[in-house]
């Protein structure tokens, strides 16, 4: 027994750092494994395992709250650290209830609900214990623990508002609106900025943010006025998503094509495409307010640094394949494919990531006010990179090309440019002429 009870004081703090991934693959090792060391951790690994089941029901509703927000949006989060000594001060306190929380019954939730009020009193009665100071500012520790114990007074109504989060999100009836409302009402009576406080968790939920603007426009009749809500206790919302917008154009405008990848800054504008617009749609945002302003400065910088993009894509698919003169009658000459080019490289790859942007970003353009831009473009490219191929195949059809194979290959390059700026079937036809341009001829048979 006291052998036991050493194996349980080492290893229950360490099954307390891991991952719930890396305990459901412990479980599995373990269970494989012979003698009584490894059932007696097999049964540790049981009680953790169940023990953050209890905890993931209880406190589902403020979970996400202990995370950063994926979008890097500003949201209420605490320390990681905080979930695990918040749970064991909270279940010391109601010991008798945690073997309910294994039933299934309907009662589940009230014992979940009974047992976050504990907790809260935990976080008051039991700060050091709960949240040490060593996890954070003082300042910000504060205010934490003030928040996360009001979070835990909210979490009966929140718990209740998430089973309906997703019917508020599309488009909740009447009766669904008026439980919303009821919601928020409640939640303003139990404390004054209850109802910030309640929408906050949801909003912990939500991987696309700008989706809680759905949610506050039905929060009251004149939710949907951008004039009340800017006034309102919830206008915090708004200025989170303008915030992260005003952030994503910075970060769009300082990009330079040789400066990286591209990708995140097609994520960039995307996401700055769909809050605006559904700032638009939702709030219907007037001209001067700061709101407007904020937001037409976003679209204009956006527009600008889209529009400069787009050029250089065409200059850098030149420049990836390029076009020679050549000698033709007498001393005319014409523009031909200059077959000596790369089919790798610096140029071409920098060509491939520009296009990959003018390829992504069709539905945002269309937000900015630059779609015809990006329209033309890809009407003007889709000529020039079907052209380029069909003369290359034509010139390896001919036998003109010292280096067919490499030929071949930049009709490739030219190929996997009209996949990137979504023109598949074009892109289709080239590869298909391409393959049966560079198969073996067959030998005429002897007479």
């Amino acid at each position: 027994m006291a052998e036991q009870a050493t194996i349980t004081r080492i290893m229950a703090p360490l099954l307390e750092r891991c991952a719930d991934p890396m305990l459901t693959q412990l479980k599995k090792a373990v269970s494989d494994m012979p003698g009584d060391r490894a059932r007696e951790l097999e049964i540790l690994l049981d009680m953790e395992i169940l023990d953050r089941q209890r905890r993931s029901l209880v406190f589902g509703p403020i979970l996400p709250m202990f995370r950063p927000r994926p979008d890097g949006v500003e949201g209420l989060c605490f320390p990681a650290g905080v979930l695990p000594r918040l749970w064991k001060a909270a279940s010391a306190r109601e010991p008798a209830l945690l073997p309910r929380l294994d039933s299934g019954s309907p009662h589940v939730t009230k014992v979940a609900d009974r047992i976050c009020l504990a907790a809260a009193a935990a976080v008051r009665d039991q700060p050091d214990v709960v949240w040490p100071v060593d996890l954070s500012t003082p300042g910000d520790r504060a205010k934490g623990l003030a928040d996360l114990a009001t979070s835990l007074d909210l979490t009966r109504l929140a718990r209740k508002g998430l089973s309906s989060l997703d019917t508020w999100l599309k488009r909740p009836d009447g009766d669904q609106i008026a439980e919303l409302r009821l919601m928020i009402r409640d939640s303003a009576e139990i404390m004054p900025d209850g109802a910030q406080r309640v929408l906050e968790i949801l909003f912990a939920h939500l991987a696309d943010a700008v989706l809680i603007l759905r949610i506050l426009t039905q929060t009251s009749g004149s939710a949907g006025r951008e004039s009340f809500l800017s006034a309102s206790e919830l206008a915090g919302f708004v200025d989170r998503l303008i915030a992260g917008v005003i952030e994503r154009v910075e970060r769009v405008g300082a990009f330079k094509p040789s400066a990286g990848p591209i990708g995140p800054v097609i994520e960039d504008v995307s996401w700055c495409s769909t809050v605006l617009a559904e700032l638009e749609a939702t709030l219907q945002l007037q001209p001067d307010s700061q709101w407007g302003r904020s937001a037409r400065h976003a679209r204009v910088a956006i527009a600008k640094q889209m529009s400069g993009l787009l050029r250089t894509s065409e200059k850098l698919v030149e420049a990836a394949l390029p076009l020679a003169r050549v000698q033709i009658t007498g001393g005319m000459t014409r523009q031909a494919p200059k077959l000596d080019a790369p089919s790798t490289g610096e140029r071409v790859e920098a060509a491939r990531s520009l296009l990959h942007l003018v390829g992504a970003v069709r539905g945002p353009a269309g937000v900015f006010g630059c779609e015809s831009e990006r329209k033309q473009l890809v009407e003007a490219l889709t000529v020039r990179l079907s052209s380029y191929a069909e003369e290359v195949i034509g010139l390896v059809n001919t036998g003109e090309v010292e280096d067919p194979v490499h030929a071949i290959e930049l009709v490739g390059v030219a190929a996997d440019f009209l996949c990137l700026i979504a023109e598949d079937e074009t892109a289709r036809t080239v590869r298909h002429r391409a393959a049966v341009a560079i198969r073996p001829k067959r030998k005429p048979e002897a007479a």
